[in-house]
């Protein structure tokens, strides 16, 4: 009872109620100290001095200039919680910037960002080459002005259209391995496995044959069309599985090219050569017209 009624006392009572207020002053304090804090550095955000008047573009070769600083100008207008400028140097959006940029410019690979003398903004560029063009799902009999490409950089990836080219200016790839049909525009073509068949190209050139096209049917069969010197692109073929190993597809081919009667019959009559099929492990396949 005596317990109780000291645990109760006024002055008890007293103490904590002066505890409770200095908690709530120094939540009251810290709280106008935030805000002090965050009102200068709003004020000290808007300077001039620290904040972006003049945007540059460097290194964009194909992709225009103009173009490219009003996205970047859109991305930097506004301010942060009403009150920071996305100008400023120090907290301007780069990851904005450059995602706006890389979705509305596909030609554009690498973005960098820069400030020089304090107020301008350097966006420096380098844009995609085109190596290979993608040109549809199925390969067209004749090579028609019609036919609307695309082009793709070294990776397969596909960043603008291509103009009419006639010929064999650039190698062709066929079928839908990856690619949006609705627009092909930021598609890889064969993501997996690209560069593996680039590499299988390069051994083909390497070899003496000429690949002018690739197509990836339907079945999951790789058919590569080899040049007959017109503009035709169902010249002799050579086939294999895309899920193949294709070094060692390789490997069976070149074995195949040297030995006879293949190899004299490839020297006295390419021009009727049909296809080579490689699709059936070590056994070599190939006819002739």
């Amino acid at each position: 009872m005596q317990k109780r009624n000291v645990l109760n006392s006024p002055r008890l009572f007293e103490l904590k109620k002066r505890r409770h207020r200095a908690i709530l002053n120094k939540i009251f304090l810290s709280f106008l100290g935030l805000l002090a804090i965050f009102i200068l550095l709003a004020y000290f955000s808007h300077f001039d001095s620290l904040n972006i008047n003049e945007i540059q573009i460097v290194g964009n070769k194909t992709v225009d200039a103009e173009a490219i600083k009003t996205t970047v100008k859109q991305q930097v207008a506004g301010k942060y919680l009403w009150f920071f400028p996305k100008t400023n140097i120090l907290f301007y959006p780069k990851n904005s910037i450059r995602n706006e940029l890389q979705d509305k410019f596909k030609r554009l690979k690498d973005i960098n960002f820069s400030i020089k003398n304090n107020k301008v903004l350097e966006v420096s560029l380098s844009e995609r080459v085109a190596k290979y063009t993608w040109c549809g799902a199925d390969l067209p009999l004749v090579d028609a002005e019609n036919q609307k490409c695309y082009f793709l950089d070294e990776d397969g990836y596909v960043f603008d259209e291509a103009p009419y080219f006639s010929g064999e200016i650039y190698f062709k790839f066929y079928g839908l391995e990856n690619i949006n049909t609705n627009n092909p525009l930021g598609s890889y073509f064969f993501k997996q496995n690209f560069k593996q068949l680039i590499s299988f190209k390069d051994i083909l050139v390497s070899i003496g044959l000429k690949p002018a096209a690739l197509d990836i049917t339907d079945d999951g069969d790789i058919e590569i069309f080899l040049s007959r010197g017109s503009s035709s692109t169902t010249g002799p073929k050579i086939i294999f599985k895309a899920d193949a190993d294709f070094q060692n597809v390789a490997e069976n081919l070149e074995a195949a090219l040297v030995t006879e009667p293949l190899q004299s019959k490839l020297k006295n009559k390419y021009s009727s050569l049909l296809y080579i099929d490689l699709r059936f492990g070590n056994k070599v396949y190939y006819k002739f017209q």
